[in-house]
């Protein structure tokens, strides 16, 4: 009885023994990470989705030193945001360019914060607990928010925005000239010097052909010098052409009249006439 009581011990120590190899081996196969979804990865695709609700944005580049410090704790600080109704975000920079441009990201990392489409910008101790403090205690409220001009939706971050996806373009560009294709780098520079000052011509040509359309040019206009001479003046102006035509038609009339009568005068006088314009004498006649 003992010998079978010891051998039934050892064969629950023993696989109890397996299940905790088990669990361990589990554990470091798959490390404790944080919750999935927790953290999103913002693009330029659906970056408008951090108009609602509350975030929290870092923009990094994996080449940075101080954003490779700062991802361990931004990742522990990603595990809180469903607890505190916060959305964790990062946006790379180094894959999306027009995401810097929009957000004017001269430094690296930066956080920002947003509350219903309202950035403010981040610029405390970067801690998990500071972190969630200023998020848990509202501390955001006394950081002052980005100008309407400066936000991400407005007018001028759309169009920096564009700037920079088009100077990533270009470098792209040049990169496959001078490294696929062979090109020198001068030779590449004087490409874009080229593209750029024809550009430049077309886009010239377009916006002068726009501004005639839609605002003529007034000197063409046939009123356009009566209209800059004072109301005096005007009327000076109107009477001259006034007589001016009634000469006119006193002068018609008395070509009209004249040539009447010269068609009405004997052919004798009218030879005479001639004869003396020529100074040629009646006699020879």
């Amino acid at each position: 009885m003992a010998c079978a009581y010891t051998r039934r011990v050892r064969v629950m120590t023993a696989g109890a023994c397996l299940f905790s190899w088990l669990i361990a081996a589990s554990l470091l196969l798959h490390p404790v990470s944080s919750k999935p979804g927790s953290l999103r990865v913002i693009t330029d695709a659906n970056w408008e989705e951090i108009l609602t609700g509350e975030w929290m944005i870092e923009f990094f580049a994996p080449w940075c030193p101080a954003c490779q410090q700062l991802q361990p704790v931004w990742n522990q600080f990603a595990e809180w945001g469903e607890d505190m109704g916060v959305n964790i975000a990062k946006v790379d920079v180094t894959e999306q360019p027009g995401l810097s441009g929009r957000f004017i990201i001269t430094a690296l990392p930066t956080i920002y914060h947003c509350k219903d489409g309202v950035f403010r910008r981040y610029q405390g101790p970067r801690s998990k607990d500071d972190f969630l403090s200023f998020i848990d205690e509202k501390k955001w409220q006394s950081v002052e928010p980005v100008s309407s001009w400066f936000g991400p939706s407005s007018f001028l971050m759309n169009a920096m925005s564009g700037l920079f996806k088009l100077s990533m373009f270009i470098r792209h560009c040049h990169n496959y000239l001078t490294e696929q294709m062979g090109v020198p780098v001068w030779g590449s520079y004087g490409i874009f010097a080229l593209a750029t000052l024809l550009s430049g011509l077309i886009l010239g040509l377009v916006l002068v052909f726009i501004a005639d359309f839609v605002f003529p040019s007034r000197r063409f206009a046939p009123d356009y010098h009566h209209r800059k001479l004072p109301a005096g003046q005007m009327r000076l102006l109107q009477q001259s052409e006034d007589e001016q035509e009634a000469d006119g038609e006193e002068e018609d009339d008395e070509d009209e009249y004249e040539g009447k009568h010269e068609e009405w005068q004997p052919m004798g006088e009218v030879d005479a006439l001639r004869r003396r314009g020529l100074n040629v004498p009646e006699e020879d006649t």
